[in-house]
């Protein structure tokens, strides 16, 4: 089972490459993470997703290294406009950033094209419009296949595929972070674009993994989450512990019952969870074409949502720099 993302028919769960070099703790040596690439596509991935912001570079650089001679086996998505100076981090989506910042991924990827490009959050200083209309300029020239969206509201995306189709919407998705159902879930819908969901394992914890938030080092994104922290961390323990069981009475694991939530929501709609581990890519596939059933789907509704979840997903000075509607 297959679903469109820019034109293209893909299997509807793709690899999110962010761990492969930072972002949750010490990732895998460049050797071991260029493992974690091949058996992903021998395993049938087909969509892998990265970004100019991961690893400062590393990432691509890791992608366009191990699998240049693989370039026509895979879909390849990638996204501008994060910057890291030294310790400072800021959104940045002027045109001639983005000019500027295609030909770094593209060289770094190498390939001489990017199938989908996306915008990784909005800059608040440059009108989206403007920042779209310098994206069609690289469609036009061949360099990118299709313009992304990631973590930005549904007027915001209305007011973008006004100046270009917007092939993807990529924003957080889980049972346990539901932002997306104010309106971008159904803006997406009408307009035609896919939603691409990352964390949709909510960070590990709906993947029978993240018990111990403890044990975060501070370079792990998560440290710093509030839902990881020690006021919130009980209640959300409990339901990860009820949806395991709910897992294991559904007779698959707690990933793919998350992931097949997820990819219940629309027909339009894909995911992408990151792995630094060739059994955790095996187990993610392995149920690819199964959904839970519209009961189980209203127990875990009931079970995990906006109000049963304690805490916000990011810090404030994170939501500061998100578009997305909030509840």
């Amino acid at each position: 089972m297959t679903r469109t993302l820019a034109g293209r028919s893909l299997n509807p769960i793709g690899l999110g490459c962010m761990g492969l070099t930072h972002g949750y703790g010490v990732p895998p040596s460049p050797e071991d993470a260029g493992r974690v690439l091949l058996a992903a596509l021998d395993l049938g991935y087909n969509h892998l997703d990265t970004a100019r912001l991961y690893g400062e570079g590393r990432n691509e650089e890791l992608i366009g290294k191990v699998l240049h001679g693989r370039r026509k086996d895979f879909f390849l998505a990638s996204k501008l406009g994060i910057v890291i100076d030294g310790p400072k981090r800021f959104t940045d989506c002027r045109p001639e950033t983005i000019r500027r910042q295609v030909e770094e991924s593209l060289r770094l990827l190498r390939t001489d094209h990017i199938d989908l490009y996306y915008l990784h959050r909005r800059d608040f200083k440059v009108p989206i419009e403007e920042s779209v209309g310098a994206m069609a300029e690289l469609v036009a020239a061949g360099k990118i296949g299709a313009i992304g969206l990631s973590e930005m509201s549904a007027i915001t995306l209305r007011k973008a595929h006004l100046v270009h189709p917007i092939a993807a919407m990529q924003t957080e998705y889980s049972p346990w972070t539901r932002n997306v159902e104010i309106a971008v879930l159904e803006a997406t819908r009408e307009l035609g674009v896919a939603l691409v969901a990352f964390s949709p394992l909510a960070r590990g914890v709906l993947a029978g993994g993240m018990r111990a938030p403890e044990t975060l080092l501070p370079d792990d994104i998560r440290y710093h989450h509030p839902r990881f922290q020690t006021d919130n961390w009980p209640t959300n323990l409990a339901l990860a512990t009820a949806f395991d069981a709910l897992a294991a009475e559904e007779g698959v694991t707690p990933a793919q019952l998350s992931l097949g939530w997820v990819l219940s929501r629309g027909d339009h709609v894909h995911v992408i969870p990151g792995t630094t581990r060739a059994d955790h890519l095996a187990e993610n596939i392995a149920r690819v074409d199964w959904r839970p059933t519209p009961e189980t789907v209203a127990r875990i509704d009931r079970l995990i949502n906006q109000q049963t979840v304690a805490g916000h997903r990011y810090a404030e000075a994170m939501r500061r720099t998100i578009d997305t509607e909030e509840f």
